[in-house]
């Protein structure tokens, strides 16, 4: 099930979730660049190595690995989805308060793929965890959106529109039932799907302490 658009565009300038794109494009453009060999001295030195962070070396790397990665794939279903979701989530919490939402939702999916696999020496790079936390932050605002989909039966491909919960929940279930599956395999290289589920909940989490955050400020700047 792949999202294709919203039915509800966000009303103002997407200024952050544009920024992050752009970002993320130039970075995969520079590693593109790259001899195999820097390549793989670059992602050592940038992505993130469960192993490494516990031993409280490269904690940088928390950060850039959200910036990184690994093809042309990877990149665009990652955009895609920021692009979607990132645009009425950043009008909701605001231009900085959104960026503090994506670089929180991306710490929460690193801590969880951390607890999962600890002496992990395996590189994770991706900004899906950072972006799951934004689907996560839609889901809590935006349950009720209608989200075009693309789905497929076998070899027959249909569109739909459902509400963003529906795609949202069967995404989160995908999630979990192949994070789970994969932990026959801990130390193998793949998708790591407790990242996305990890951010995915604190996206959630943080949605509701925003809410809140910002109904106790507007209602001190009404009195």
């Amino acid at each position: 099930m792949i999202p294709l658009r919203d039915h509800y565009p966000s009303g103002s300038f997407p200024l952050i979730t544009r920024c992050l794109i752009a970002v993320n494009i130039v970075v995969f453009l520079y590693l593109f660049s790259l001899s195999e060999q820097h390549l793989d001295t670059f992602i050592n030195s940038y992505a993130l190595i469960p192993a490494v962070i516990l031993s409280g070396n490269n904690l940088k790397s928390l950060i850039t690995s959200m910036f990184l990665h690994s093809s042309f794939g990877h990149l665009f279903g990652n955009m895609l989805f920021l692009n979607i979701f990132g645009d009425n989530l950043e009008h909701r919490l605001g231009h900085l308060r959104f960026l503090i939402f994506y670089f929180i939702s991306g710490l929460g999916a690193a801590l969880a793929q951390i607890v999962i696999s600890p002496s992990s020496l395996v590189p994770i790079l991706g900004a899906s965890g950072a972006i799951a936390g934004v689907m996560g932050g839609y889901l809590f605002f935006f349950p009720n959106h209608p989200i075009d989909i693309l789905f497929s039966f076998g070899w027959v491909v249909r569109d739909a529109t459902v509400p963003a919960w529906s795609m949202l929940f069967y995404w989160f279930f995908f999630q979990l039932i192949s994070g789970l599956g994969s932990l026959a395999l801990p130390q193998e290289g793949g998708i790591a799907y407790f990242a996305h589920l990890g951010g995915f909940l604190t996206g959630f989490l943080f949605a509701f302490v925003f809410k809140k955050r910002t109904t106790h400020h507007q209602r001190f700047s009404l009195i």
